[in-house]
């Protein structure tokens, strides 16, 4: 993601979560981390379908976003973008990924599933609607 993808990415935030988007501001500012976060968009051509960031800071990384088009789910895409900030994460060292996940959203659950994360807490009230979030991990580098 370029801050020139922004404008369309925040439309694409704004109607998939309508009570829990980012602030158009806060995307400008997490690119600004380019230390920290690294951000994806997958495009079909004409217009962005799904998009991904994540923050790594040693020794955890932690799944900012993804989001997949309604239409362009079932296609790979989101196990795709989920891939990527696994292997960047590992690749970064990072001993754990992380994430939050709605706990009205059993098909982003499985999807984490499916990819080795395991819920470890319950974080309660944690969107606007007071929906409890589901913290997630994969654990990456194990002790020896």
């Amino acid at each position: 993601m370029v801050p020139a993808d922004v404008p369309e990415v925040w439309e694409l935030e704004k109607e998939l979560f309508p009570g829990d988007a980012w602030p158009l501001q806060m995307f400008y500012d997490e690119l600004a981390e380019h230390d920290t976060r690294t951000y994806w968009v997958v495009s079909d051509g004409t217009r962005i379908i799904a998009y991904a960031g994540m923050m790594c800071v040693l020794p955890l990384a932690d799944i900012q976003t993804i989001a997949v088009r309604p239409e362009a789910e079932g296609q790979g895409i989101g196990s795709h973008l989920l891939r990527l900030m696994i292997t960047g994460a590992t690749s970064a060292n990072a001993t754990d990924l992380l994430l939050e996940v709605r706990e009205d959203n059993p098909r982003a659950q499985g999807l984490y599933a499916r990819h080795g994360f395991e819920a470890i807490h319950r974080r309660k009230g944690y969107y606007r609607e007071g929906v409890d979030a589901i913290i997630m991990r994969k654990v990456l580098i194990t002790a020896t």
